[in-house]
């Protein structure tokens, strides 16, 4: 497999120079500095690129190229976020990169309601609460309809959470809800959430996954004509949050819609945290059947904890070999596949993985790093990984 890392570009606190050190040779980047639905100029994509190669490197997947909430919700403005789409993939592909990575989440990217739970062995980690997360959306977000997504356990739970916070805890659980992607909405406020919302009043999880499919039916023929491989971000958590559909959860939510549009550009992203929050979900079991179509892995660790609402389990970061995910059998799947790839003389045989998350860890803990990617955290899983595929390797 093919060990990459995310960096999110010149301002990231991990810097090019350090991933010699880290082991990893492809770098997992994007553009963050454009807005979704705007186009990304071939120069700043070459620009990127030389950074990149000059530190001995190369620019393995493009992590996000994001699709607007105008494509989600077929909104006003769509045509034109769909042509500057399929121009950024038209230049990435003149630059030579070829893995795309993307998600269909409305409005929020992952959500967690703390970034650095503490851990007993003296570490972070990030945690998703569904208690906290109600006292956020019924008393501080005050969305109206809140109150039908809850039992009354779970709504009486979370009036005697927020009573217990204070102003500045407050105001950081708002914060980090709205976070999402690391920098992504840095500038939200609740008015802006709130506005967001409406735009998708109507939109079911079936017309979201048509919506989807839409997206898919536009961009992937272009993606096949340049060798392109695009591949979907599961939902985090894989669970419906503020009245918003997610149609992208489980198994079978991939297989309706790579059945839907059947063809090799369009793939899936395996995230086994993500998906690994479900109680049913089985790794190993999801590689033996989208294998051909994986074209990407992000490897980390869940553990779920106990919610009012089994639906929707609480849960944390755990260290990448300990969580609810066997590690083991899922990288051996992997493989296996490789093997098979490889077999049929497929150019793309080497998937690319990378340590998705990660626990904050001994200098970690006095560096500035973004949500989910600190340097020893993460640079433990990936020795962790590439322990576990040597190991399979020298098995056979």
């Amino acid at each position: 497999m093919i060990e990459c890392w995310r960096w999110f570009g010149p301002d990231d606190p991990t810097t090019l120079s350090d991933l010699p050190q880290v082991g990893a040779t492809g770098v997992v980047t994007a553009l963050h500095q454009f807005a979704p639905g705007m186009p990304w100029p071939e120069a700043d994509i070459a620009t990127r690129k030389r950074m990149i190669e000059g530190a001995g490197l190369t620019w393995a997947v493009v992590e996000s190229l994001p699709v607007s909430e105008a494509i989600k919700t077929q909104g006003p403005d769509i045509a034109s976020h769909l042509a500057h789409y399929l121009g950024s993939l038209e230049a990435l592909a003149r630059q030579g990169v070829q893995t795309i990575c993307y998600n269909f989440m409305p409005i929020l990217d992952w959500t967690r309601t703390n970034t650095h739970a503490p851990q007993p062995h003296g570490g972070t980690a990030m945690l998703f609460d569904l208690v906290d997360f109600a006292a956020f959306d019924l008393h501080i977000l005050e969305r109206s309809s809140a109150v039908d997504d809850y039992s009354e356990a779970v709504q009486d739970a979370a009036s005697v959470a927020f009573e217990a916070m204070d102003d500045v805890s407050r105001k950081r659980l708002t914060r980090t809800v709205i976070a999402g992607l690391p920098g992504a909405n840095d500038g939200w406020t609740l008015e802006d959430v709130r506005a967001r919302l409406e735009t998708y009043d109507g939109i079911t999880a079936d017309r979201l996954r048509q919506n989807l499919i839409d997206f898919l039916s536009e961009v992937v023929p272009t993606a096949e004509r340049l060798g392109l491989r695009l591949c979907c971000h599961p939902d985090d958590p894989p669970f419906p949050l503020l009245g918003l559909p997610r149609v992208m959860s489980s198994a079978d939510d991939y297989g309706r819609v790579l059945d839907a549009v059947d063809t090799q550009a369009n793939g899936a992203t395996l995230c086994t945290g993500s998906l690994g929050v479900g109680a049913d979900f089985d790794a190993p079991e999801f590689v033996r059947r989208f294998g051909p179509r994986i074209h990407f892995a992000h490897l980390r660790n869940t553990k779920r904890l106990p919610s009012p609402d089994p639906s929707r389990p609480g849960f944390f970061e755990a260290a990448h070999l300990e969580g609810d995910t066997d590690m083991v059998a899922t990288i051996t799947a992997l493989m296996d596949e490789q093997a098979r790839r490889r077999a049929e003389g497929r150019s793309d045989h080497a998937i690319p993985m990378r340590p998705d998350h990660g626990q904050e860890l001994l200098s970690d803990r006095e560096r500035d790093s973004l949500p989910g990617y600190p340097l020893i955290g993460r640079m433990r899983g990936l020795a962790e990984l590439r322990g576990i595929m040597a190991a399979v390797e020298a098995r056979g």
